[in-house]
């Protein structure tokens, strides 16, 4: 089995790129909604983050309020993303490594879909490099992120200008949040990058080229029990 992991900074398109590599074959592990299930009610992160963020992140129905949590984790005065980070991460990974261990025999290509790739770390120290035999980087100009994570944010609304501002704001904020202040292109060197700057149609083709270079890759494993780089 070839370890894959898929990354790239906020709005650079690894959704898209993970259901293009889904419809190849490939199992694909999204690190958010496995996060998303761990931080429901009655689960031990869920109840960490409360203990840890308070009350005011429960919604009404018990269920984490989402979007209060992201205020606080990104905040601009006094940002709690890695207070975060350090319930949610160990747990999501330590899932991550259970499920690939008992996939190894029956499928070809897991990957792993995280934009925290490079700077998440394992409650074991293992650096991405032994997590993962190849990486691929979902690339994008910034104003084309910040462009994508409004539209997901308003969901085909229009912002009035001051939201529009307060939203652009935000999410230059998270993006430098995202990583220490460093952008997952500066490992570009040692990844498959898929450049999505133009339409899905002229992304599915480097999609393709990179399949058909794990597929490639996969061979060798299993042929010779290591990767060449």
């Amino acid at each position: 089995m070839l370890r894959v992991g898929l990354t790239g900074d906020l709005g650079s398109g690894k959704s898209t790129v993970a259901a293009m590599l889904a419809a190849r074959g490939a199992v694909v592990l999204a690190s958010d909604e496995m996060a998303r299930a761990m931080m429901s009610p009655g689960q031990l992160v869920y109840e960490q983050i409360v203990a840890r963020f308070g009350n005011s992140v429960v919604a009404a129905d018990g269920t984490l309020d989402r979007r209060r949590l992201a205020e606080l984790a990104f905040a601009a005065d006094a940002p709690r993303v890695a207070e975060l980070n350090a319930i949610v991460h160990p747990a999501v990974l330590a899932a991550q490594a259970e499920m690939m261990a008992a996939l190894a025999e029956t499928h070809r290509i897991v990957v792993v879909e995280s934009a925290l790739i490079f700077t998440v770390q394992t409650a074991d120290a293992r650096p991405w490099r032994e997590r993962f035999d190849r990486i691929l980087l979902v690339t994008a100009p910034e104003e084309q992120k910040i462009g994508r994570f409004l539209s997901r944010i308003t969901a085909g609304r229009t912002p009035s200008p001051e939201e529009r501002a307060a939203l652009e704001a935000d999410a230059r904020r998270r993006l430098v949040l995202q990583h220490g202040g460093q952008s997952a292109e500066a490992h570009a060197a040692e990844c498959l990058v898929l450049r999505n700057d133009r339409s899905p149609a002229e992304l599915g083709p480097q999609v393709e080229a990179a399949w058909s270079e794990l597929l490639r890759l996969e061979e060798q494993t299993r042929s010779t029990g290591s990767v060449g780089r």
